[in-house]
């Protein structure tokens, strides 16, 4: 009865340990990769002005216009980026459905770094592509030197996501432009998930796209705006690209929703850097109290620290933590290899020190 191309994927791990948060009493939980603070106050007021002004119906399925035309000069103003259009969607996820299931025929290899987001490898599966993967142990550094081996005559597409989940690694611009030098000699397509943009804590973010044509942004205010319900994302990049999002688009989520995009508009210029700056002594806080007791690579942006696992695997590490009624990640989630974990330190100071205490107990045994 099932069609085939569902056994291509799994169950996310990510939402099986959602779901078990919801069954324990007071977990300390590291494990959700969405920010704790709510949407600022003047971005609900947008969104109840919204509803009330009658922006409750359907918007026409690439976003309304005015939304769309603030975003391409954002893009062009913020990141050096000339997209040559845009669609709206439902959170980067959507986005990204869309555009693998639009680019990615039965075969065709689409390169994920190791390790990387859940969605990459099993969309890339479900749309009958092929994951091929690049390791990028220990540093989780993507380069083209690491890229390189790996590319053939099938190779179709290139994911990069700079600041990273799970491990919050971030691209220099150097070694955004030695990828895209060698993208453009295999004229791949890039798909750049810049999703934690603002969560850059040393000023480090550059966007591929501004040096390379062939690219497709993906992007979103779920954790910028702490959003993550409404669903808020875009994709802006290659006109042929973006055409066919559209046409998919209208018989799939047909549009984001109205109210939410009309609050996004105008909230575009509220200064989101009192959060940042928050999460920065919260990387801080967690990457100095566990870098003794953990190999840790300290992130440059986004809300992650991906450890190696101080003994077993990265399964049987998880499940003590659940026994000490700790939620975080195994790093197989995200990875081919059972030897890290993941933690969201997107959390009050009290659940991370809690967190804390837990994992340099743990890493003890």
């Amino acid at each position: 009865m099932i069609a085939q191309r569902m056994s291509k994927i799994d169950s996310s791990g990510i939402r099986k340990v959602f779901d078990l948060a919801q069954k324990m009493q007071n977990p300390v939980n590291l494990s959700i990769g969405q920010p704790d603070f709510d949407v600022p106050e003047e971005i609900k007021t947008e969104a109840v002005n919204a509803i009330n002004d009658g922006a409750n119906k359907y918007t026409v399925t690439q976003g309304i216009p005015e939304l769309r035309d603030a975003l391409l000069k954002q893009l062009q103003k913020k990141r050096g980026v000339n997209a040559e259009n845009i669609i709206i969607t439902s959170g980067v996820s959507g986005a990204l459905t869309l555009a693998l299931t639009v680019l990615v025929n039965p075969e065709d290899e689409v390169i994920i770094p190791d390790p990387s987001f859940v969605s990459y490898k099993h969309l890339t599966n479900f749309c009958g592509g092929k994951s091929v993967f690049v390791d990028t142990y220990p540093d989780f550094k993507l380069t083209a030197a690491r890229i390189q081996p790996h590319i053939t005559k099938k190779s179709k597409l290139l994911v990069i996501n700079s600041p990273a989940n799970p491990t919050g690694a971030m691209c220099t611009s150097h070694e955004l432009k030695e990828i895209a030098e060698l993208a453009q000699k295999h004229n791949l397509l890039i798909i750049s998930d810049e999703i934690y943009h603002d969560y850059d804590y040393n000023h480090e973010f550059d966007s591929i796209g501004r040096y390379y044509e062939n690219t497709l942004i993906l992007d979103g205010f779920s954790k910028s705006f702490a959003m993550t319900g409404w669903r808020m994302g875009y994709a802006a990049g290659p006109a042929e690209v973006i055409s066919e999002m559209i046409k998919l688009q209208q018989y799939t989520f047909v549009c984001a929703a109205s109210f939410a995009q009309y609050a996004v508009f105008r909230s575009l210029g509220i200064d989101m850097s009192k959060y940042i700056t928050s999460y920065k002594k919260k990387r801080d806080l967690m990457y100095d109290s566990l870098k003794d007791k953990y190999q840790i690579v300290k992130p440059g942006g986004a809300f992650y620290l991906f450890p190696q696992v101080p003994w077993g695997t990265d399964e049987e590490f998880v499940t003590a933590a659940i026994q000490k009624n700790l939620l975080i990640i195994p790093g197989s989630v995200f990875s081919e290899c059972h030897t890290h974990f993941r933690i969201s330190y997107a959390a009050s100071e009290d659940t991370l020190k809690r967190g804390i205490d837990i994992l340099n107990n743990l890493a003890k045994r």
